[in-house]
């Protein structure tokens, strides 16, 4: 009985999706459920188990094909469990397949891997001996891509590693004249997608951006007294990522046209506040949502943060939790950076910049202190937001973060 493998449905936003790579060959054995190749969509990365257990007779779909949600990518024969690669090849199923060449890591016999990961261990060259001998840290056991960098840097030094081969999908561009090489690398999805939104925002919206300043002393004192009681009563971690959000919520609670995106000729005014959370992930910056942050506590907001954290740089997070929002935090500071005007993400109407904190001189009574400092950035879009309304929205802010609320008040 032959059983076809589809593609699963995509979400409404998500109109095509790429296949990355096959982790089985055309005439191998496959077990239910088992992964049989990664599909990257402009959001997520997505793993399509199969659906049955058998030979996967015929691939009908190579890697780097684009699809859409249903697609019949390959056939699973239930009825040839023994069969060979190569009678498999000869069968008119698959006469017109070739088979998908794949790397040591991608070996069947290693352990599940995350997408990130494996891509890494391809890059360093590990064989499947290799790799098997790495204990995954990820759910049933999978192997995360932090678990073969912790292997890569474990490992005792030896000669030189040779240099890395360009990956299929990169064509080498010849030099003019000289030692100066060059690489064409094509953008994954994701990558095109950000490129995509962040010109239709600058494009479509009037954006300005607004400044301010934080001290940060009140927030860094609180931090120091209650985060050892924190985490031992909530097990997670006290950040600094969660007083913004309470702070944006209180803001835009204030100011609901902040909250508000454009539709047309119409403003709709959301009555929730769904924040944006930037974080970087191994394909790009990806930007998952903490629905319903004003009916969530201190410790609740950590605990998401936190878990959309490991999930993006495991490439679990989905597609659900990528999609919508009324308004978006990043943190540049993180990284470094002092200051910056970040760009909204459509069809939201501001975003809120957090930068580094920094100890600075500064006036308090008359006398010249030292104190944490931090810069604020609200870009809006000035099309239905007024500056008055983004000034005092960011004061708000910035008041909520100097006369912090202790969070361990919170039930």
């Amino acid at each position: 009985m032959l059983v076809e493998v589809k593609v699963p449905v995509l979400s409404e936003s998500v109109a095509e999706a790429t296949l990355l790579s096959w982790h089985k060959k055309a005439g191998e054995h496959v077990d239910r459920d088992e992964n049989l190749i990664d599909i990257e969509t402009d959001k997520v990365v997505l793993e399509l188990p199969a659906p049955a257990t058998g030979v996967l007779a015929r691939i009908i779909k190579d890697d780097g094909a684009t699809v859409v949600g249903g697609e019949i990518i390959a056939t699973i024969d239930t009825e040839a469990a023994g069969a060979s690669p190569a009678a498999v090849s000869a069968s008119p199923a698959s006469s017109n397949t070739e088979p998908v060449p794949v790397t040591a890591a991608d070996a069947t016999s290693a352990p599940a891997m995350m997408p990130a990961a494996r891509n890494l261990a391809a890059q360093a060259n590990l064989g499947t001996e290799e790799i098997s001998s790495i204990k995954g840290s990820g759910r049933d056991g999978r192997i995360t891509k932090e678990d073969v960098a912790a292997h890569m840097k474990s490992k005792p030094s030896s000669s030189p590693a040779a240099p890395l081969s360009p990956p299929p999908s990169i064509t080498a561009v010849p030099a003019l004249g000289g030692n100066r090489p060059e690489q064409r690398v094509p953008m994954s999805r994701l990558r095109a997608r950000i490129a995509g939104r962040l010109v239709q925002s600058q494009s479509t919206a009037a954006i300005l951006t607004t400044f301010n300043e934080v001290n940060m002393q009140a927030i860094m004192d609180l931090r120091a007294r209650y985060r050892d009681k924190f985490e031992k009563e909530y097990g997670v971690k006290l950040g600094l990522t969660s007083f913004f959000v309470k702070a944006a919520v209180a803001a835009l609670k204030k100011f609901p046209i902040v909250n508000a995106s454009v539709d047309g000729n119409d403003i709709i005014y959301h009555g929730y506040f769904d924040i944006g959370i930037a974080v970087s992930s191994p394909r790009g910056l990806v930007v998952p949502i903490i629905r319903d942050a004003d009916s969530l506590t201190q410790a609740g907001i950590e605990r998401q943060i936190a878990d959309f954290g490991k999930r993006a740089m495991d490439g679990k997070l989905t597609i659900e939790e990528l999609t919508g929002g009324t308004f978006s935090i990043t943190n540049g500071g993180v990284f470094g950076s002092m200051l910056s005007t970040p760009i909204i993400n459509p069809p939201q109407s501001a975003i809120l910049g957090i930068h580094a904190t920094k100890d600075r001189p500064v006036a308090e009574n008359g006398q010249v202190v030292i104190r944490p400092m931090t810069y604020l950035a609200l870009s809006y879009d000035h099309r239905i937001i007024d500056g008055r309304e983004a000034v005092l929205s960011l004061v708000a802010m910035k008041e909520a973060l100097e006369y912090p609320m202790s969070p361990l008040l919170e039930a």
